[in-house]
């Protein structure tokens, strides 16, 4: 399973916590990779970077100037497109065709998306057909793509760790075995 994310428009005087979280929840919901267009934020590069050097994984940031590009190189690497939208199928008769493809480009918008994104995507899914977060239809897509399984997953290489607690702050802080994989499930 190879899930990337494309975040459109973003801007920088307007979107740096919103592409904050959809970064993070990207990450979080077991993501490679978020590619982001619009204005090229290194202080949102460099808040994931940490973010993935303090809590482990392998996942990568990049910006990017044209979507349209990106876009027709995943579709060209068999990528699977799904363009979150409220303007989309129904997300439920959707999510079980979409599960079988092992490899999937989500996009999600910033300002209004460009009626070529609708073309180019191969599924424009709806979450709910009422106005939302992105934020929020990315990780509802995510974990229903991948079935929980972020609930149990471990991301190796985690100098910090955030334990289960009935009330307070647990956290535990040593570094991981570096030479295994960036993420593993627990039993």
């Amino acid at each position: 399973m190879q899930i990337e994310v494309l975040r459109l428009s973003h801007r920088i005087q307007r979107d740096p916590r919103l592409s904050t979280h959809v970064a993070l929840t990207s990450r979080a919901f077991l993501a490679s990779k978020l590619y982001y267009s619009g204005n090229k934020d290194s202080s949102l590069e460099d808040s994931i970077n940490k973010v993935t050097s303090q809590f482990g994984g392998d996942f990568e940031i990049e910006y990017i100037k044209d979507a349209v590009k990106l876009i027709k190189e995943k579709k060209n690497q068999e990528f699977l497109i799904v363009h979150l939208t409220c303007y989309g199928e129904k997300f439920d008769k959707e999510i079980n065709k979409i599960r079988k493809h092992p490899k999937i480009l989500v996009i999600v918008g910033g300002e209004k998306v460009p009626p070529e994104i609708f073309g180019l995507a191969d599924i424009n899914l709806s979450v709910t057909n009422q106005p939302h977060s992105e934020v929020g239809s990315l990780a509802t897509f995510l974990h229903e793509y991948i079935q929980g399984k972020e609930f149990n997953t471990e991301f190796k290489n985690a100098k910090t760790r955030i334990l289960p607690s009935a009330k307070g702050k647990r956290i535990e802080k040593e570094v991981y075995d570096l030479s295994s994989p960036s993420f593993s499930q627990r039993s």
